[in-house]
């Protein structure tokens, strides 16, 4: 019997709707993998998923996060080059200005229309699901 069981983490979408266009925070990431994200990070145990989110909003961009919708769960083995990684990822709205902290280098707000190329993990599929689900209702298709 394999008890080794994929590590979970949870991602944030995070709508600043206190701007005009409601635009997101991406990360840059201070350690490997290197490159530009959404916030995010791992539960501890015997955390909600939905605290962890509130947490790590706190520690990465400085701000108190309203979660608002469960965009989805991403679990493909290679979505993180560390180890396997089931993330669950929430669409969430905040307001001020963030800050970078813990493992965040620095912050970026975006418009939508301006999402950087050279995106962590699989946060290019993330993003391209909750574009969807943004602008044309679409869920992400299971599978």
């Amino acid at each position: 019997m394999n008890l080794k069981t994929p590590y979970a983490a949870v991602d944030f979408i995070v709508e600043l709707i206190d701007r005009p266009d409601r635009p997101i925070i991406l990360i840059e990431r201070g350690f490997k993998p290197l490159g530009w994200a959404i916030p995010g990070g791992f539960m501890d145990y015997g955390e909600a998923a939905e605290a962890t989110a509130k947490r790590e909003a706190m520690e990465e961009i400085g701000l108190e996060i309203e979660l608002v919708d469960l965009l989805g769960a991403y679990s493909d083995p290679s979505r993180d080059e560390r180890q396997h990684t089931l993330a669950l990822v929430y669409i969430a709205t905040a307001t001020g200005t963030p800050k970078a902290g813990d493992d965040a280098k620095a912050f970026k707000v975006v418009n939508i229309w301006e999402l950087p190329k050279n995106l962590c993990f699989d946060h290019d599929r993330i993003l391209r699901d909750y574009l969807n689900l943004r602008h044309y209702g679409r869920r992400p298709r299971l599978g």
